[in-house]
């Protein structure tokens, strides 16, 4: 907890505790992570969290008069030449700039933690006996999640309740397996996960939902587990299984940063607006 009146709260003081909360050193090698742009010195009274810096979200963090902007997708991270305000990444930036309001992010960092991403999709799933897909070097933590729901479903079930508690998007939830199938050991991964689809908690589990996954990862996948009775896979909204973590994260802050008023971007920034169903 801040030892700082709410009023004396900083941009540093946010910086240090979210380096707390989410220790930049859990970050990929190849994540861009930390305060992106802002005053260290500047007051702070209100933090708006959001997936993505986009200029919606920036507009409305600035209407909330928050000063600090903190996304979980980092705005800059592959290389940028110009932040002209003809050009996305250049109009997020100057609208909180102008707007006073800084941009911290929180990515990989985020997901590994305790109380990071896939922990919250495997609790909302209500799953048991949670260990990591991939576990930290530290041993705290670590990458997915994987867990056992307190009673077996079918995977059309499971598929149907990640429908009701998701918000909903364009594409929806999609389901590769036997819709009748029982399912008791989940995998999950928010966010971009095919890169763990050969991983052994995966692999023994009876069904792996995660995000963004290319045809020829997820065609390769199926058709082995027709052919030895592996997992069912669930696709979800990349957007939708990593805003879950916002609410959680906002609780975290609110606790170490007493009297600064955090709020949770409910716009949605998922790139898909709607979809033909043929």
């Amino acid at each position: 907890m801040s030892e700082k009146a709410a009023g004396d709260i900083t941009v540093s003081d946010l910086v240090r505790i979210a380096g707390q909360l989410w220790p930049l050193s859990g970050a990929e090698p190849w994540d861009s992570v930390g305060l992106v742009s802002g005053d260290l010195q500047a007051a702070v009274t209100g933090i708006h969290l959001t997936v993505d810096a986009v200029p919606d979200t920036a507009d409305e963090a600035i209407e909330l008069g928050a000063e600090v902007l903190l996304a979980h997708h980092p705005l800059l991270l592959r290389g940028v030449t110009s932040v002209a305000e003809d050009r996305f990444k250049g109009a997020v930036v100057s609208r909180l700039i102008r707007g006073g309001c800084a941009l911290y992010t929180a990515h990989t960092n985020a997901d590994v933690v305790e109380s990071g991403t896939s922990a919250v999709l495997a609790g909302r799933l209500g799953l048991t006996d949670i260990v990591p897909i991939v576990e930290a070097a530290d041993g705290h933590g670590g990458v997915g999640r994987v867990g056992t729901l307190a009673r077996p479903m079918t995977l059309g079930r499971l598929a149907r309740r990640l429908a009701e508690f998701l918000p909903p998007t364009a594409s929806g939830v999609r389901v590769s397996g036997d819709y009748d199938a029982e399912i008791s050991r989940v995998a999950v991964c928010a966010g971009a996960g095919d890169n763990y689809l050969d991983e052994a908690e995966v692999q023994a589990s009876d069904v792996f939902i995660t995000s963004d996954l290319r045809h020829h990862p997820a065609s390769a996948f199926r058709e082995t587990a027709r052919l030895t009775g592996g997992p069912a896979l669930i696709d979800v909204s990349h957007w939708a299984s990593e805003w879950l973590w916002l609410d959680s994260a906002a609780a975290e802050l609110r606790t170490a940063l007493p009297g600064v008023t955090v709020t949770v971007s409910e716009l949605r920034t998922d790139p898909w607006d709607f979809v033909i169903v043929q």
